[in-house]
């Protein structure tokens, strides 16, 4: 499989998605009641970002490099 087709082929299933996706409603709900602050916020929320950037694409570099998916149906779109 070449490296392009590799890093643009879904590979994040549906149960990945949503574990991914939780922490960013986390962190937004203690950003919203002022639980977080500083230096915490700002490295919890670049986290929470990454993870939902991808469960929103299905697409993991980090799995797409280690040749992993947790998708039932590997298609590309």
């Amino acid at each position: 499989m070449s490296l392009i087709k590799r890093f643009t082929t879904r590979n994040v299933g549906t149960a990945d998605r949503i574990i991914r996706a939780v922490p960013a409603f986390v962190v937004a709900v203690l950003w919203l009641t002022e639980t977080l602050s500083g230096t915490a916020l700002i490295v919890s929320a670049v986290l929470a970002a990454m993870l939902l950037v991808t469960a929103v694409t299905s697409r993991c570099s980090i799995y797409a490099m280690l040749g992993i998916s947790t998708c039932s149906t590997n298609q590309s779109s």
